[in-house]
């Protein structure tokens, strides 16, 4: 894994997590963004280190999901099974489901493969298997759709 994609991969982990909170709290996304530049990108925190994160791919993911979220959302919603609406996925994976979507719409510099394959890294850390396959499925599925094949 290089650098920058390390960098990166926290990054997501990142975004997912502001995301989040931007959920829960409505905290204003420059507030967002400010609290999580000041204290948590890169910080340490009880002496933990927190791993390097590319701040400008952060912000990118976090106000890009926020200035889209009405049209990702409805490209999550067109792809779940019958019988499933947005309000029946847990509120972790709906950030994760976001970013992706997100980062599949709007960063054709970053390979599908890899898009995928880190957001089932992010989900990884709050799932088991089968919901990080179907978080695989969910950005398989659009990722066809928006970036065709």
């Amino acid at each position: 894994m290089t650098a920058k994609s390390n960098t990166r991969s926290t990054a997501r982990l990142a975004a997912v997590q502001a995301l989040f909170q931007h959920e829960m709290e409505k905290t204003p996304v420059p507030r967002l963004l400010k609290e999580f530049h000041d204290h948590r990108l890169g910080a340490e925190i009880e002496d933990a280190q927190y791993r390097p994160v590319e701040v400008d791919f952060f912000d990118d993911l976090v106000v890009g999901v926020s200035e889209k979220r009405d049209e990702i959302d409805a490209l999550i919603a067109e792809k779940l099974a019958s019988g499933w609406s947005m309000g029946r996925l847990d509120k972790t994976m709906l950030q994760i489901l976001r970013a992706g979507a997100f980062e599949l719409m709007a960063r054709d510099d970053v390979p599908t493969g890899t898009v995928i394959s880190e957001y089932v890294d992010v989900a990884h850390a709050f799932f088991d298997k089968k919901d990080s396959g179907f978080i695989n499925g969910l950005l398989d599925a659009i990722a066809k759709q928006v970036r065709g094949g």
